[in-house]
């Protein structure tokens, strides 16, 4: 390591003012502090110095994202073997054949064989993704002469996670460039953005291509094999229609978007952001809250032409995008309210919405997308009314 740091040391005069390859600074430094602690630090007493800037942040939600990822790769594969296993070849495309140059079986059974399969669906997607993302965020550094920072390391993350394991590469890098440009970089860049990137570049798919981004049929349909999610089964057959056990669906073993099927694995990356103070309890509670209060106000409504008002609290927190949505999403620092009753009221706003927008909307069984957008645009309204009731009260008790 010493080696490269001193590599890099002597060629940054080449990338300094005046240097030969001057316009390219933004790639080297971006390179230099991802390997490297950046050499400009606050020295004077007039700040407050924390060993956990920026990029350190940002690995830490990676992090918290990794038992999503293992059960993603895992629950991948085993869904693939099943679609497999109807004879729809279809669906799995070129890694069927890939997989089979690799001198594997198939074999629904084997943890190895569904972790391999697994990674050929999401590999591609997350390489394209960051790929995309990255030389986006290198244009717009440069063109603005300044430093490449680690905004997009989470984006690069989460996006791969949020869409099913059959989308064409091509939507992800033209969804990936539209969420980082009209998500980010016209709001300024990383810290001034509005809303959630990696949620508007879902947005973009959902409503461009539809059919290959609604979740509703994480594989194609091919000889009488659907694919489709509990979600989806619930929106159009009640309750009485899921073919999958509870725990079966907080565990994970069910279609969907890659890194939302499993409770489980997501509940254990609330808890490492929880313990790390990078991710808001209160955001995350907020949300349960605010399902949990909306799921019963449907249920004690009831509908004869709509069998999602009849859905449980317990079946709408372990179907569709709930949790993942609350812990990952929603808790972005960003684009989410700052103030600790802010966030209160965001969280319970965005539960209520997108179980509002999953029950009454049955062309769209699910809201937790359109609900955190939402509620993006009005986190500093509710940070505004929050901040001047606080100083109403302040200025009260001194009068």
């Amino acid at each position: 390591m010493k080696f490269l740091e001193h590599f890099f040391e002597s060629k940054k005069p080449l990338f300094d003012k005046g240097g030969k390859l001057e316009k390219f600074y933004p790639v080297y430094e971006a390179i230099d502090t991802f390997a490297f602690t950046p050499d400009s630090v606050t020295k004077t007493t007039a700040h407050v110095r924390d060993a956990l800037d920026l990029k350190r942040t940002m690995i830490t939600v990676v992090f918290a994202l990794i038992p999503a990822i293992l059960f993603a790769l895992y629950n991948t594969g085993y869904q693939a073997h099943q679609v497999l296993a109807s004879g729809n070849f279809q669906a799995v495309g070129w890694r069927h054949d890939l997989f089979m140059s690799l001198g594997l079986t198939h074999d629904p059974s084997s943890i190895l064989a569904n972790f391999i399969y697994g990674a050929l669906f999401f590999i591609p997607i997350f390489l394209v993704c960051n790929i995309t993302g990255g030389i986006i965020e290198v244009i717009f550094a440069t063109i603005r002469k300044h430093e490449v920072n680690e905004g997009f390391l989470v984006t690069g993350w989460l996006i791969p996670l949020i869409v099913p394991p059959t989308i064409p590469l091509w939507q992800v890098a033209i969804g990936t460039a539209f969420g980082v440009v009209f998500g980010k970089e016209v709001f300024g860049g990383t810290g001034k953005n509005i809303f959630n990137p990696a949620l508007m570049a879902r947005a973009f798919l959902f409503f461009a291509y539809p059919a290959q981004i609604s979740g509703d049929k994480p594989w194609v349909a091919v000889d009488g094999f659907s694919g489709a999610t509990a979600l989806s089964q619930a929106a159009t057959g009640g309750p009485e229609a899921l073919n999958i056990s509870w725990m079966d669906a907080f565990l994970g073993f069910q279609p969907g978007s890659m890194g939302e099927t499993s409770e489980l694995a997501i509940l254990i990356g609330a808890a490492y952001l929880i313990y790390t103070g990078i991710g808001s309890w209160r955001i995350m509670l907020g949300c349960v809250v605010g399902l949990v209060a909306m799921t019963m106000t449907f249920n004690a409504i009831g509908s004869d032409t709509n069998v999602m008002f009849a859905l449980s609290v317990q079946w709408h927190l372990v179907i569709g995008s709930f949790a993942f949505a609350a812990v990952f999403m929603a808790t972005d620092p960003v684009s989410a309210s700052m103030t600790n009753t802010g966030k209160w009221i965001y969280g319970i706003l965005i539960g209520m919405m997108g179980v509002m927008i999953r029950v009454v909307n049955p062309a769209y069984p699910e809201g937790w997308m359109l609900s955190i957008l939402f509620m993006n645009a009005f986190a500093p309204t509710i940070d505004y009314f929050v901040m001047k009731a606080n100083i109403k009260r302040r200025m009260a008790r001194h009068v």
